[in-house]
């Protein structure tokens, strides 16, 4: 009949079916192997520097920045990522946003990114103002940019070093006024016993006092009546 499919067009179908099924098998393969890059990469990051995490420009605003961590954050979501370590580079990059986010912590992270820039260009002889548009930084060995970023972690971890110092010497500071505190305590608390133990001792001192004052008046009589 006109009306069913021929064997021919039926025996076309299926290559075609079975090219799609290939396909999709192929791009789910590598889209899982993207994420898993992906979660290395984060978890490569410098640490200390939010940009890298997000691996977003400093120049970036901020709904540029909540847009990529949404983007990132569901592409390595770990209901979404088999990679054992996704759940710890999923919490990362929410640290990352998280400090962006921050108008004061941010602030302190380009400062100190700036400062990286300005002794860079120094070093290079170039005025602090030169942008990175600029023909004298084009084709340097290394890079201006993979300059910039190895002063800039230096002086991250630099920053980092004086802040747990401070925490430690504040921390040591603390204890120090903790166990003076303790040690005025403990001498209140001796003061106040040894107030206690005069107190409860003072009727037994006036009865040793009488029994040798009375004592005395009986040795002084019994000398007089001899002398007599």
């Amino acid at each position: 009949m006109s009306g069913e499919p021929s064997s021919s067009s039926a025996a076309k179908s299926q290559p075609a079916k079975d090219d799609f099924d290939i396909d999709k098998i192929l791009n789910r393969e590598a889209s899982a192997f993207q994420r898993e890059v992906e979660v290395e990469r984060i978890l490569k990051a410098f640490k200390l520097n939010a940009y890298d995490i997000l691996d977003i420009d400093e120049q970036a605003t901020a709904e540029e920045i909540k847009k990529k961590y949404r983007q990132l954050s569901l592409f390595i979501h770990p209901d979404k990522c088999s990679h054992p370590r996704a759940p710890e580079a999923f919490d990362i990059l929410k640290k990352a946003e998280s400090e962006l986010s921050d108008t004061a912590k941010r602030e302190e992270l380009d400062a100190v990114i700036n400062q990286a820039r300005i002794t860079v260009l120094k070093s290079l002889n170039l005025p602090t103002s030169t942008p990175s548009s600029d023909p004298k930084l084009q084709g340097l060995d290394p890079p201006f940019s993979v300059m910039l970023k190895a002063q800039s972690k230096q002086m991250l971890i630099d920053e980092e070093l004086r802040r747990r110092k401070a925490i430690k010497m504040n921390l040591a500071n603390e204890g120090l006024e903790a166990r003076k505190k303790e040690e005025e305590v403990a001498q209140k608390k001796r003061k106040a016993e040894e107030d206690k133990a005069w107190e409860d001792t003072r009727e037994q001192r006036v009865d040793s006092w009488r029994s040798f004052a009375n004592s005395g008046k009986k040795k002084k009589k019994a000398k007089v009546e001899i002398l007599g």
